[in-house]
């Protein structure tokens, strides 16, 4: 099989295309002939030397989606549409970036569909992450206000579109003033230019503040987006596309508003699995809810996809087509 690999971290460059055994499942295991996956940002981040535990050579891709090719405990019948994310897929074992890969039956989530694989592509972890964000982080209700900041990124524009479909009044940011329409359409009620400092915007719109806040931009932002959240709400930290981890000074006391919750989103196996995929594919089809797909690639344009992602160029989701 033709896969993606990492042999050390670096560039986009030191990913390589070689030919590898197609793995063999034994009884637990399912093999999958991939069709396509999304890239995610910490596999970016993988690649950048930034996860000491992972191991080298690796084929990276956290996610993935395909048909079943062997299923030899008998868990699901040969040719089942099928999509897998998280329980340590392109980290402690290889991942999606290959033609096929080998994964626990109960990583699995099978799906009904003619969805195309593009399309299907998209959805396993930027869907997690976002519902996951949502409804287990930030127990969002409906008629609740919502604050996404980072509304373009991959995560934000779906976020934006689940929240809306549920009930919330959204608003979200982006720094790009031509992206104000991209956020509309995809259900923003609310659009707020990002300078760095977006308090005293937000709070005009609403003084009292917002009850929900999804930070995805990260620790760049998180003390400002802090400051729109109102008294006994909730601030999610999820995403870190300011490519920053920590605090060089950190005072809870100062940081953090009376009464407002900190939390965050690191969603695992478990959450992938408790992710509603086919009432969420359901609203795909009937188009209730939009799936914003920034760049497609082939498998062997993965280290162009990279570049990609990592100049933020791609207004939505990245699909690999294998």
């Amino acid at each position: 099989m033709k896969a993606a690999v990492l042999y050390e971290p670096g560039g986009p460059e030191v990913i390589k295309i070689e030919s590898r055994p197609i793995p063999k499942p034994r009884p637990g295991k399912v093999l999958i002939r991939i069709k396509a996956f999304g890239l995610n940002r910490s596999e970016l981040f993988t690649r950048q030397g930034h996860s000491p535990n992972v191991k080298f050579p690796r084929v990276l891709g956290i996610e993935a989606v395909g048909l079943v090719e062997e299923s030899p405990g008998g868990e699901f019948p040969k040719g089942a549409k099928v999509m897998t994310a998280m329980g340590g897929l392109g980290r402690d074992i290889d991942g999606g970036y290959a033609e096929f890969t080998c994964v626990s039956a109960k990583h699995i989530q099978q799906v009904e569909t003619d969805l195309d694989w593009k399309t299907l592509g998209a959805i396993p972890e930027m869907f997690q992450t976002s519902w996951g964000s949502l409804f287990t982080a930030l127990r969002l209700q409906r008629g609740e206000r919502l604050f996404i900041r980072g509304g373009t990124t991959s995560i934000g524009l779906t976020a934006v579109a689940i929240a809306k479909h549920q009930g919330a009044i959204v608003s979200a940011t982006t720094r790009n003033p031509d992206r104000a329409e991209l956020l509309r359409r995809n259900g923003a009620d609310q659009v707020f230019i990002d300078n760095g400092a977006i308090v005293d915007d937000v709070r005009k719109t609403y003084p009292d503040g917002v009850d929900k806040v999804l930070e995805l931009v990260g620790t760049t932002s998180l003390l400002d987006s802090l400051k729109c959240a109102k008294p006994q709400g909730i601030a999610c930290m999820t995403g870190i596309v300011g490519n920053r981890w920590s605090f060089d000074q950190f005072s809870p006391m100062e940081a953090i508003p009376s009464t407002v919750c900190l939390t965050i989103y690191d969603g695992g196996i478990a959450d992938f699995m408790r992710t509603p995929y086919q009432e969420l594919i359901a609203q795909i089809k009937d188009g209730t809810l939009q799936v914003r797909i920034g760049k497609v690639f082939s498998l062997d344009q993965i280290v162009e996809a990279h570049r990609c992602m990592e100049k933020n160029k791609a207004g939505g989701k990245i699909v690999v087509l294998t």
